[in-house]
């Protein structure tokens, strides 16, 4: 009778786990249902990447700031994934990069100024500055250019610089005559 009572008590136990565990994940489920495969597996690559640093913090492997950067960049990434995929109803993402202040020389060889930073901007024909997200503490979100949009961006400045080019001499051509300034040598 008493290991009777013991298996009932253990298989509700394990009943109640399992529907603990259940709920846990249906709530993720139904959080990320609105959105399609690709946004949902960054949604979930991100989940494991916040996995991977609790387990290094529970060893003691980081530090407690290294700790909480890089959860705080993790929570703005995803933030940002879900901004991207909710304003623009579409089963795309960018690779996102996010920086603080203090890492801008990660991504970029002369780092532009915090003040001349403006949504939509594209920097050195690579990344796109999507915003500022504050998760802690503030970090800025660029999206990388595929190689096709980085092409065509560095095409369409090519063409640019040869109309500025080109500029000067269509109005060379259109006077009747031309002067050029002499040699001045001395004897």
């Amino acid at each position: 009778m008493c290991t009777r009572r013991l298996f009932s008590f253990g298989f509700a136990g394990l009943l109640v786990m399992l529907c603990l565990c259940n709920a846990g994940s249906a709530q993720t489920f139904v959080e990320d249902s609105g959105y399609g495969p690709v946004v949902r597996a960054y949604l979930g690559y991100l989940k494991n990447e916040q996995e991977v640093v609790d387990d290094r913090a529970s060893r003691r492997e980081v530090t407690p700031a290294y700790y909480r950067r890089n959860s705080n960049r993790i929570r703005a990434l995803r933030q940002m994934a879900m901004r991207i995929a909710h304003e623009s109803r579409n089963d795309y993402l960018p690779e996102l990069e996010a920086v603080s202040a203090d890492e801008f020389g990660l991504l970029f060889e002369q780092p532009p100024r915090l003040s001349v930073l403006r949504v939509g901007e594209v920097f050195r024909t690579k990344f796109r500055y999507l915003g500022l997200v504050r998760s802690g503490e503030v970090f800025y979100v660029f999206a990388r250019l595929d190689p096709y949009e980085q092409s065509e961006l560095m095409a369409r400045e090519a063409r640019s610089v040869e109309a500025q080019n080109s500029l000067p001499q269509q109005q060379l051509s259109g006077s009747k005559t031309v002067t050029r300034a002499r040699r001045v040598s001395t004897p």
